[in-house]
């Protein structure tokens, strides 16, 4: 059973857990099942027989095979000249490498489950169930068994899109509104659980808008179904047998039983396989920013009554967001009418717009409300990548009373500087030179090498603006000051720090 990353066989822990991509949860009892005396009564179903016989057909087991190149070969042992035996086992040895001894390749052979969306052939599963195979089959309920060829995947939700070509138009089903699901509804789980295809478990949905660190749109449906080995790419069913979610991860410290289980929301698998059809890949809305979460600390100094929504920190040049007019400090509340309380929304909610399509973006700047109209590109293929922070070394400036009590040293900015600590041309700021040891600037992360962009929301360029626009908010009675840090490379955050 592979772990989260798709890459391995093992469990990968989570927390004190592991987390499976091929599910393992014990079965619950049947609904209806006649209570113990002095038992509450069931407040289930009293049957899911009706739902579940019209889906089933259209429930598929997905068999998959690779050939494996061994990673062992068979070496001769290391005799001592004249030892015993020794023509024997160099004999022996020879032989098995001229017959290929473990360096033969394997065959090897995995399960899953998947289901029909399109009479025409349209299956869906997950991209760990095929990934790497050499060849796919949909094997049906009625035995029928179809080679099925990939269509496209998608590693950041986990989905693929099959094809197959069936003699007679299929059995499909169709998605439900996950969007509507609560807490507490019944659902069911059918699929192929250690290669027992035609299983089916019922439960309850546990959570939503779980994010188990699996990838960067991170929203599943949590439930307590009973979702096996060989479950992934199977399909979560509502009570009036919709489609509800892809079933796709499991919790389990050994692959045992313990009732938790994630499937992909029908409402984001439903984008990403529109687009898997169309256009044999996903081509995800990007507006050319970065973000960070509006802290409490945050919102208290920007005068805001709760802390939510998306604190821009970069607006990368000539990108949509740039265009549109957005700047650094913004707060992103509403995007193309969608609320953003955390940077997550919003994460999702741009990826999941149409490539081109000009939407309204509601913004608070510098207390003010705002509503911009913005047109979103297609995500670039290498957004996202990590850049490498630079290293600086410590200067010995003598810091001003203002810069003691942030916890810093700094200095104006120079070329001999920006050269030795890396600083692009374009960044324009306060040099950290220094960062005094168990101080909330060095508890917050800065160090050495970092410039100051802005503070309290206005730019500085050197040391006197600094502390100048300091000594300004503490006559306005501001307990902490947001300062917006740049490193070297343009890579932007911003962090607050308590002014007493």
């Amino acid at each position: 059973m592979p772990v989260l990353h798709r890459s391995h066989p093992a469990f990968r822990a989570l927390t004190t857990l592991s987390l499976a991509l091929t599910c393992a949860l014990a079965p619950l009892p049947l609904a209806g099942t006649a209570p113990l005396a002095h038992a509450a009564p069931s407040k289930g179903p009293d049957t899911v027989a009706d739902a579940a016989e019209k889906v089933m057909d259209a429930v598929v087991n997905i068999s998959t095979s690779q050939n494996v190149a061994a990673s062992r070969s068979v070496t001769v042992p290391d005799l001592p000249p004249g030892a015993p035996f020794e023509e024997f086992f160099e004999e022996y040895f020879k032989n098995r490498q001229e017959d290929g001894g473990e360096n033969t390749p394997r065959r090897v052979s995995s399960l899953g489950s998947g289901f029909v969306i399109d009479p025409a052939g349209l299956i869906v599963t997950n991209n760990h169930v095929i990934a790497d195979a050499d060849e796919i089959y949909a094997n049906f309920n009625d035995g029928t068994k179809l080679k099925a060829e990939l269509v496209g995947r998608d590693t950041k939700t986990d989905l693929a899109l099959l094809r197959v070509k069936p003699e007679k138009p299929l059995t499909a089903v169709s998605f439900g509104n996950s969007e509507i699901v609560r807490v507490g509804d019944w659902v069911m789980a059918i699929g192929n659980p250690f290669g027992l295809g035609g299983s089916l478990s019922v439960g309850v949905v546990s959570a939503r808008n779980r994010d188990i660190n699996a990838g960067p749109y991170d929203n599943f449906i949590q439930t307590d179904a009973a979702i096996n080995r060989g479950n992934s790419g199977g399909p979560l069913f509502n009570m009036e047998g919709e489609v509800v979610g892809v079933n796709t991860a499991i919790i389990s410290p050994s692959g045992g039983s313990i009732g938790i289980g994630f499937a992909v929301p029908a409402s984001s698998a439903k984008a990403v396989l529109a687009q898997l059809e169309q256009y044999g890949e996903v081509r995800r809305g990007w507006i050319g920013v970065r973000i960070q979460p509006v802290t409490e600390e945050i919102a208290e100094t920007l005068d805001l009554s709760k802390a939510q929504g998306a604190l821009v920190g970069v607006v990368n040049k000539d990108g949509p967001a740039d265009k549109a007019g957005l700047h650094v400090g913004d707060i992103i509340l509403k995007f193309d009418g969608k609320d953003i309380k955390t940077i997550r929304d919003l994460t999702r909610t741009v990826a999941d717009t149409m490539v081109d399509r000009e939407v309204p973006v509601e913004i608070i700047r510098k207390g003010k409300a705002r509503t911009l109209r913005l047109k979103v590109a297609r995500m670039p293929a290498d957004e996202g990548e990590a850049k490498a922070a630079s290293n600086a070394e410590k200067k010995s400036e003598k810091p001003s009373p203002q810069q003691e009590a942030l916890g810093l040293t700094l200095a104006n900015m120079s070329d001999e500087l920006r050269t030795e600590n890396k600083i692009n041309p374009s960044i324009k700021g306060v040099l950290i030179t220094d960062v005094a040891e168990n101080s909330p600037a060095a508890e917050r992360g800065l160090r050495p090498g970092l410039v100051i962009v802005q503070v309290g929301q206005e730019a500085v360029e050197n040391t006197d603006m600094l502390e100048r626009r300091i000594a300004a908010l503490r006559k306005a009675g501001r307990n902490a000051v947001l300062l917006l840090i740049s490193d070297g490379t343009g890579e932007q955050e911003f962090v607050t720090l308590p002014l007493d």
